[in-house]
């Protein structure tokens, strides 16, 4: 019989186990209230919110915008699907930061469609209109229900996450997430006649410098919300250069409701639903490292029973969000960044994002003012976002005793194996298609491999006498004797 692996408690990376930080009081340890549960002025909530939608607006709506004609709906069905997102969206991201039960992670976390489901869905519907997407919900439903059911084991996973995997996959994350921004930054659609022009290029740049100006010369408030005036500057100065487009907000409605199962009932195929149960797992799996990667930039780290009720948030809006033509829901790192770049640590500010969410598939009109900020602009600010995602999983990885061990080489092995689907998209194209779900996932992979070398090297087949960690470090070390902890 096969030897179990021994888990230690603290592993070769040096660092302390992590605790998570009392919610009645402050990261620094003060009484108080922890500043993931402050509720901010109501004009610093909302303005603070609308920089959230802004920022994760392109990620929501993109999903349906290539899935709606891949499966043959019109351009109307489309926009359809495009708010009946936003509205999911929303509801997802409300259960994220409220919470009820034990459902819900109750950090400032964003939920939207997830990308990793676009390249299944199309295979799934391709070309068989309202029926196509009738077999996508109905594989979504089933999906979802399966991950709600195993969340409270997958949250274990936790354990298998210390400094050295961690900093991996938030720094992955981040730069996972650049490529987007470039896209962006070139105009959104590589068929397109000005993709990668001077105009939308130098649009991108002027942006990135007006967020860094506005970092740099305000203060408080508006120094926090830096990203939305910069978008907001962007835009303006975007409507000269001829690359705003107004044709949106013309054609939109003023009111409209996603009408549950809009396109018939949900349609259930066994093919379909195993391919949407190995993405379901996929998102899990991302949504537990983003969580990880919150909790230490907001300073309440995300324990097991933090990331189940995380991913019971992700899990049941994925199972409800086709009974309003949504799709399947999972984390938004970009958000993360912002939230590293504001100091604005507030799930409320959040929450208050997925009512606007929410108000925006209510009303289209108003999606379509949001819609108004050009892609180049929106990359130019996403370059500073997503670069800020990278650089926490940097600051991670520098508490990681990388000359410990064999870490260094973990880190490397991994950051090596998630940039391929990066730096080689077509690298996988041999493979069969189901397995490109995972591969094609760079944070997905990058993950696996940190937690199966972290294990390898730091865990099995070692003894207590062979602890190189056997004193205590420093950092393990009681900082305030006299300090009395909070119940949580």
């Amino acid at each position: 019989m096969a030897a179990t692996p021994r888990f230690r408690k603290n592993a070769v990376d040096g660092s302390a186990p992590e605790k998570s930080t009392a919610e009645g009081s402050t990261a620094e340890g003060s009484v108080g209230k922890h500043p993931v549960d402050e509720k901010l002025p109501p004009l610093r909530m909302f303005t603070s919110g609308l920089q959230h939608v802004a920022a994760m607006y392109a990620g929501v709506v993109a999903p349906p915008m290539i899935v709606g004609p891949a499966v043959g709906l019109s351009a109307k069905e489309t926009a359809f699907l495009m708010g009946a997102s936003l509205f999911t969206a929303g509801i997802a991201t409300l259960l994220q930061t409220l919470g009820f039960w034990r459902i819900g992670a109750r950090l400032p976390f964003v939920n939207g469609v997830s990308f990793a489901g676009v390249t299944p869905m199309i295979a799934i519907g391709k070309d068989r209109g309202h029926d196509g997407i009738a077999v996508i919900f109905g594989a979504i439903i089933v999906a979802g229900l399966l991950g709600f059911v195993l969340a409270p084991y997958f949250c274990k996973l936790v354990r298998f996450f210390p400094p050295v995997v961690t900093g991996t996959v938030i720094t992955l994350i981040g730069v996972s997430l650049l490529p987007v921004a470039f896209n962006w930054s070139q105009g959104g659609n590589a068929t397109a006649a000005d993709y990668g022009s001077m105009t939308n290029i130098t649009m991108a740049a002027v942006t990135l410098l007006i967020v860094l100006a506005l970092r740099k010369l305000l203060r408080g408030f508006l120094q926090q919300i830096a990203i939305l005036l910069g978008l907001v500057i962007g835009t303006l100065i975007a409507i000269p250069a001829g690359i705003t487009d107004f044709g949106a907000l013309g054609d939109a409605d003023v009111v409209g409701f996603p009408t549950p199962f809009h396109f018939g009932a949900p349609q259930f195929e066994v093919a379909a639903i195993i391919s949407m149960c190995i993405v379901m797992l996929v998102c899990m799996t991302e949504s537990t490292a983003d969580m990880l990667a919150l909790g230490k930039i907001v300073g309440r780290p995300a324990d097991e029973r933090t990331i189940e009720g995380g991913l019971r948030a992700d899990t049941l809006g994925s199972a409800i969000s086709p009974l309003f033509n949504g799709f399947m829901c999972s984390a938004f790192a970009q958000n993360i960044g912002l939230v590293a770049m504001t100091k604005v640590r507030s799930r409320f500010v959040v929450a208050s994002g997925g009512v606007i969410l929410v108000l925006l598939g209510l009303v289209p009109v108003a999606a379509s003012v949001i819609a108004l900020v050009p892609l180049p602009v929106l990359g130019g600010a996403g370059i500073v976002l997503f670069g800020s995602v990278a650089a926490s999983g940097i600051q991670t990885l520098a508490t990681a005793a990388l000359e410990k061990g064999e870490n260094a080489l973990i880190v490397a092995a991994a950051v090596g194996v998630g940039l391929i689907p990066i730096a080689a998209p077509d690298f996988y194209h041999a493979f069969p298609e189901d397995l490109l779900v995972v591969l094609d996932s760079g944070i997905s992979t990058g993950c696996v491999v940190a937690i199966v070398l972290n294990l390898a090297f730091n865990h099995w087949g070692r003894t207590p006498d062979a602890d190189p960690e056997a004193e205590v470090p420093e950092s393990e070390q009681p900082k305030d004797p006299m300090a009395v902890p909070v119940a949580h």
